[in-house]
């Protein structure tokens, strides 16, 4: 099977557990704790990933199974590993978009790359860059997992 089918099978498997895994899997206690200060944050941020991943590592492996898609376990577990620790990076802004000063690394990357009045007038704004963050890498994720043979 050729890398761009098994990437292609990998992006629609890791985008929709993706959704499934930020939206019901998290509790919401993760949620409202992700993006706090100090270890508690860091904590809560660290069980959502770590639920996260392995929702999508679930439905990687069902895709290879159900597709006969003969994903490489290493691929597949570097494509994992991408999408994790890209999740936290997003997951630790969770709360804290609209911060001034000193706020995670995403935040100042997206004040330094121009969003910062869209950040100020609009709630809305953090969790869309958050999303648009994740299936950006998600993307990359997929390439990696479907990588050759």
């Amino acid at each position: 099977m050729i890398t761009a089918v098994r990437a292609t099978a990998a992006y629609a498997a890791l985008t929709a557990s993706h959704e499934v895994a930020d939206y019901w899997v998290q509790r919401d206690t993760e949620a409202g704790a992700k993006g706090g200060h100090g270890p508690d944050g860091r904590a809560a941020c660290a069980q959502h990933v770590a639920s996260y991943t392995a929702t999508q590592a679930v439905a990687l492996l069902a895709a290879d199974r159900a597709l006969r898609l003969g994903l490489d376990w290493r691929h597949a577990a570097a494509g994992l590993a991408v999408s994790a620790v890209t999740h936290y990076i997003a997951d630790r802004s969770g709360g804290r978009w609209q911060e001034r000063g000193p706020s995670t690394a995403l935040v100042r990357f997206a004040r330094r790359t121009g969003h910062t009045g869209w950040l100020e007038r609009d709630p809305g704004a953090g969790p869309l860059l958050d999303q648009a963050w994740h299936k950006g890498w998600i993307a990359v994720a997929a390439v990696v997992a479907g990588g050759g043979r």
